[in-house]
């Protein structure tokens, strides 16, 4: 997980795809803009299947920047182990923790999205 977010916060879209599982890779990758600034990740959980599954889940909060806006990305990663590496499969936002603008923060603050980490700053 901390690699496919440094390869986001370096533009490494090669590294994005080579690490995406062939079942869901795409057959390019564009990137957010170039305005688009990765500022911290945080891991929130990281659990692997049963014993014998090759798979595994990481949840996690990402900070970025857009121009002169703010934003949070909160998710739950899926990844899957093959040939002696782990592959990204897919994701899913995490239920009861999106960062809608009147609903709470995902950081945990007890203040609303609106008012914390999704507060559009200039």
């Amino acid at each position: 997980m901390r690699s496919r977010y440094s390869a986001f916060a370096l533009g490494r879209a090669d590294y994005l795809l080579s690490s995406r599982h062939s079942r869901t890779r795409p057959e390019a990758l564009e990137l957010e803009g170039d305005d688009t600034v990765w500022e911290g990740l945080e891991i929130l959980s990281c659990t692997k299947g049963e014993q014998g599954d090759a798979s595994g889940e990481v949840r996690f909060r990402a900070r970025y920047r857009q121009g002169s806006a703010e934003g949070l990305m909160v998710e739950r990663s899926r990844f899957l182990f093959e040939e002696g590496r782990w592959y990204y499969l897919d994701a899913a936002p995490v239920p009861g923790d999106s960062a809608s603008r009147n609903g709470p923060c995902p950081c945990g603050s007890g203040r609303k999205t609106k008012r914390c980490c999704g507060k559009v700053r200039h």
